[in-house]
């Protein structure tokens, strides 16, 4: 439970400061109810006109809800804090969405619902973005650029005003930034799922770690996210200085380069929050 609770805390302080979400009231602030499994007031409903669309709805607003949703392996796909949220299946087979409502008193999960899709939906895949993070079914693998691996940004960055300030330092005069070795990779494919793949490297030592799992990309939210224990590929010691690495911001995709950002914890640096920005390249050898 207190594993839960720390995503699902995680998940509020991370989406309102990169990205919008609904508001959601302190768990203390809400009436002290007592709910059981069989009492919980939500939907999940496939779209009528598009199999592969899943809407969920908290229908009770005196709980803060969480849905958690796994492909038929039970690999994590994603997850939502919003009281009204959409998700899309696009690959065919068996889904199960979890519902837990947290309460004054506590949290209450729902019986899991599962969703049946039965064919691909191949017009979701149509933004060439897709294409240039994953080469498809193919697959791609990042690495960091060495030119300017990492960089620090506005949290607004890119956007057009505001507070879009960046700063990334070329590698060959600023060499201080992080050890000049080999960081891990990153694979991205869709290859009958969001498959990922990150091998990364110790921060003092070359021994390096693999994880496999799953990602959603919200291309309209410029937002990637792991799942299933993945991290995002980084360099140098900066792991510390954030507290979140599964949930990102895609702040530049191009076929040949992929910006990547978290946010910096301005309790530990004591220089104010901004975006860590990481910077890498395909590897062609693996393509």
């Amino acid at each position: 439970m207190k594993r839960i609770l720390y995503i699902l805390i995680a998940a509020i302080t991370l989406s309102s400061l990169l990205f919008s979400c609904e508001p959601v009231e302190d768990r203390e602030s809400l009436p002290a109810v007592t709910l059981t499994s069989s009492t919980l007031k939500f939907s999940v409903t496939q779209n009528a006109a598009n199999k592969n669309i899943v809407i969920l709805k908290n229908q009770d607003p005196e709980v803060i809800p969480y849905w958690r949703y796994v492909d038929g392996n039970g690999n994590e796909l994603g997850h939502s804090n919003k009281g009204e949220d959409q998700i899309t299946f696009p690959f065919a087979g068996k889904y199960t969405v979890y519902f837990t409502a947290y309460t004054r008193g506590g949290s209450v999960d729902a019986a899991p619902v599962e969703v049946n899709v039965e064919e691909n939906d191949e017009t979701y895949f149509s933004d060439p973005k897709w294409a240039m993070l994953t080469n498809g079914v193919a697959g791609k693998t990042w690495v960091l650029d060495f030119i300017d691996p990492v960089g620090w940004a506005g949290l607004d960055y890119p956007a057009a005003s505001g507070d879009n300030w960046n700063w990334f330092p070329d590698y060959a005069s600023n060499s201080w930034i992080m050890p000049s070795k080999d960081w891990g990779e990153m694979y991205f494919d869709l290859n009958g799922g969001y498959n990922t793949t990150v091998k990364q490297t110790a921060i003092s030592s070359n021994v390096q770690t693999t994880k496999k799992g799953t990602y959603s990309f919200e291309i309209a939210n410029n937002k990637l996210i792991f799942n299933g224990g993945v991290e995002m590929l980084y360099g140098g010691d900066y792991y510390a200085d954030c507290a979140i690495w599964y949930s990102v911001k895609v702040v530049e995709l191009k076929d040949n380069s992929l910006r990547l950002a978290v946010i910096r914890n301005q309790s530990r640096t004591g220089e104010g929050v901004c975006l860590i920005v990481f910077h890498y390249k395909p590897n062609h050898n693996t393509l």
